[in-house]
């Protein structure tokens, strides 16, 4: 069973900077098709960002255009999203997620769904003004 585990979260001031991790486990292929999702209180889950590192595919919404990255080390077998300029409309509890690396036909469809079969617990960010 993929297991992920996300790290990083903390509180930050408007305009500061956070890199969130992500451990992947017992994922058995080469490429990572993940994301990142966050929730805020109140309001419904988002993606935030996604990638497929088997041609380096990435997609952002348009709230974290320019300011978010996501990037993976495929041998380490950790995801990450670089979090600059932070706001506090950015406040949430933010989760990794992942789905079966089967290849980018796949991948697109899940990206283009949003639905992706696995979820790490979520590690929380929290932006003051």
């Amino acid at each position: 069973q993929v297991q992920l585990q996300e790290s990083g979260g903390g509180s930050v001031q408007a305009g500061g900077s956070l890199r969130l991790s992500c451990v992947v486990s017992a994922y058995t292929y080469d490429d990572f098709c993940m994301g990142w999702f966050r929730q805020a209180p109140g309001k419904e889950r988002e993606r935030v960002a996604h990638i497929w590192t088997g041609d380096g595919t990435t997609i952002y919404d348009d709230s974290v255009k320019g300011r978010f990255t996501i990037s993976a080390d495929n041998a380490k077998r950790i995801l990450y999203l670089q979090m600059n300029r932070l706001k506090p409309e950015d406040t949430a509890m933010y989760h990794c997620v992942a789905d079966e690396g089967f290849g980018g036909d796949y991948c697109r469809v899940v990206a283009r769904s949003r639905d992706y079969t696995y979820w790490g617990r979520g590690t929380q960010v929290t932006v003051s003004s």
